[in-house]
């Protein structure tokens, strides 16, 4: 019984990844479709913009670590790092883990907005879907076969690359 109860207050226990950021841990599913966004935007849109993951954001409410923040284009400069981006990005992928629920990042989706963010992407691994919001009550949906169309940044992307 005593190792069950250890086990249950472990498990209640936030890890520092999730402290760290204020989201659940990913999981392989969370990690692959990160990966595939990350690799398929940056082949088609570098130059156009830069994309961060899991960049600390400084957001008027609250700090926030999305999955990836779409920025104008960033170079590499030694010495000139940041721990917590002053400038918001123009966009942010959320991706929902399978710890987290939907109004987590609906929440969030607010937020995003108040700070000037032009989309907000909630990614649904198990529908193989992706809402991009383009303010709180505005948003398009895309299904498995569909081409994502960000209309705010001019980005699109097959969900084929993606969900894969």
């Amino acid at each position: 019984m005593a190792y069950f109860q250890e086990e249950f207050a472990a498990a209640a226990i936030s890890s520092d990844y999730e402290t760290e950021r204020g989201k659940p841990m990913p999981s392989k599913n969370h990690a692959i479709i990160q990966g595939n966004l990350h690799f398929n935007l940056r082949k088609k849109y570098e130059g156009k913009y830069s994309f961060l993951p899991e960049i600390k954001l400084n957001l008027p409410i609250k700090d926030r670590v999305p999955d990836l923040a779409i920025y104008p284009p960033m170079d590499y400069v030694r010495g000139a790092d940041e721990i917590r981006m002053k400038q918001p990005p123009l966009g942010v992928i959320e991706i929902l883990s399978p710890q987290q629920n939907v109004t987590e990042l609906m929440q969030k989706r607010g937020e995003y907005f108040l700070a000037g963010v032009k989309s907000h992407w909630i990614v649904v691994p198990d529908l193989d879907t992706i809402y991009v919001f383009y303010s709180p009550d505005d948003y398009d949906v895309y299904f498995k076969k569909d081409v994502v169309h960000d209309k705010a940044l001019g980005i699109e992307i097959a969900l084929a690359d993606i969900f894969k």
